[in-house]
């Protein structure tokens, strides 16, 4: 039986512990029970952004959400976004679209003035869905930014929606981080709470029934499970940059022979790094191993490949690319007969030069590329979202994708196209065939382009692993988890 107009929260008792994950995986369970569901996240921050079904954009996590509910992403799914540029400004994006730039101080300001957009956000979804997951973002906690709030307990409030807290207990504290959550909150605030949830739970429960009694002692709340170790959540596109300064498998074990070692791909971890799920598929390969190269070290001697990934400020991301002396690496590598890909703001790098005249993206100015691709770039325009289906040229084969950038690029370059977008070219191959970049995201997710791709790396490779089905079997392994280890129904009990 569905009930129109059900909505439930999830808030963290801090960044990280698992809410946009906990809401994809219940997405999916929801809807395979014949609910229609919708995701929610007021506000979020992220520079890995996704392309919506109107041409807006919204932050990762709300598109894989809304895969889980097997629906087109939208803009109203994540109505505020925030893309940072500095460490103490970001881009604003409302309702998909850009709406101008602030600083933390002054988007503090701003918050409340945005709060109308978000609650027509939500009632738009609310009309169409029997039920609306909602994800905060940070914690409900940090009471020191509570007035004005719009993405916690400000929204609960204003949209009189219930929440479920979610902790992490992997990081440890976690009987301090739900009792301290609770104590911090207004007798309001404490009004709205309908339970929590313990996630990332790894050995024996039975050893944890005492600190679920204490914790139910000093704040009065249920909880509504205690979810073990969901050790596949890597295979999922991951939202925060946190996740890239995380230890993972990526390295993969070899006798250190060509014959058995992995394609190793090197990617440097740009201060202002954007859209890093496009190294999802790659990561997914079996014999590829992905290095993330922090700040600080050089891009390795070894690598088959190095892929320069998007930014949000290319010219400033430029600038940290030389400081580390990567430029001279990626000299070296290209004279050794590497292969180089550049993907949007990496493709800008590899031209001749880089403008930004309005200060779009930083401080106006210009300054001279890469010079691996005879293209020029200049920052201007209005910013090209849109999905795409291309011909990746170099390979022929079928590619789809999204566009997510600011910029215009010329130059002779383009007569030689790393992708065919329609009859419109996109993109720039040099003329060894070992150097090139394009504008669309995405690309990789396409198994025939990522498996040919990879056997210009490594002849006679076999064909390697199926991406997109890959995700929804994740997605609904998920869904399994969660059945198991949640009590769903007492959570669709406190919905309203």
């Amino acid at each position: 039986m569905t009930v129109p107009g059900l909505s439930l929260m999830l808030q963290g008792t801090g960044s990280d512990v698992g809410k946009s994950l906990l809401v994809a995986g219940l997405a999916r369970a929801l809807t395979r029970r014949g609910l229609t569901v919708r995701p929610f996240k007021p506000q979020n921050m992220s520079n890995n952004a996704a392309v919506t079904a109107e041409g807006g954009e919204i932050g990762r996590a709300q598109a894989l959400q809304a895969r889980a509910c097997g629906v087109p992403a939208s803009v109203h799914m994540n109505p505020i976004l925030l893309k940072p540029q500095t460490d103490m400004g970001s881009q604003i994006v409302v309702q998909g679209k850009v709406f101008g730039q602030a600083k933390a101080r002054d988007y503090y300001d701003l918050k409340p003035k945005l709060l109308p957009k978000v609650l027509e956000s939500f009632d738009l979804l609310r009309r169409e869905a029997d039920i609306v997951l909602v994800e905060g973002a940070g914690s409900p906690a940090e009471v020191n930014l509570r007035a004005g709030d719009i993405a916690n307990m400000g929204f609960a409030e204003a949209a009189d929606v219930p929440v479920v807290l979610v902790a992490d207990i992997d990081r440890g504290g976690v009987i301090a981080s739900l009792v301290g959550t609770h104590a911090l909150l207004t007798e309001a605030e404490k009004a709205c709470l309908a339970g929590y949830v313990v996630n990332k739970f790894r050995g024996d429960k039975s050893l944890f029934t005492s600190a679920l009694d204490i914790i139910s002692d000093r704040t009065g709340m249920t909880c509504h499970g205690v979810l073990p170790w969901f050790g596949e959540a890597h295979l999922l596109p991951a939202e925060d940059a946190v996740a890239l300064d995380t230890p993972s498998a990526d390295r993969r074990a070899g006798d250190g022979s060509d014959a058995v070692r992995p394609i190793r791909i090197a990617v440097p971890r740009l201060p202002r790094i954007a859209n890093f799920d496009d190294l999802d598929p790659l990561r997914a390969e079996a014999d590829v191993e992905l290095v993330m190269v922090p700040p600080g070290r050089p891009l390795p001697l070894d690598a088959d490949l190095i892929l320069l990934p998007g930014s949000k400020t290319t010219i400033g991301d430029l600038t940290a690319f030389r400081k580390e002396g990567w430029d001279v690496d990626l000299q070296a590598h290209i004279r050794r007969g590497g292969w180089v890909v550049g993907l949007c703001a990496g493709y800008q790098m590899l031209g001749k030069s880089l403008s930004d005249p309005k200060g779009i993206e930083g401080p106006a100015g210009d300054t001279p590329g890469l010079g691996w691709l005879d293209v020029e770039t200049e920052i201007s325009g209005d910013k090209a979202l849109r999905d795409v289906t291309a011909v990746e040229c170099t390979t022929g084969q079928q590619v789809s994708g999204y566009e997510m950038h600011m910029g215009v690029t010329s130059g002779p370059g383009l007569a030689a196209p790393m992708a065919d977008i329609g009859g419109r070219p996109d993109g720039a191959v040099d003329s060894s065939g070992r150097v090139m970049g394009c504008y669309l995201h995405g690309l990789f997710a396409a198994d025939g382009f990522r498996h040919a791709f990879l056997s210009r790396l490594r002849e006679g490779r076999a064909q390697g692993a199926a991406y997109e089905t890959s995700v929804e079997q994740v997605l609904d392994r998920l869904a399994d988890h969660l059945e198991r280890h949640l009590d769903i129904e007492a959570l669709l009990a406190a919905a309203r």
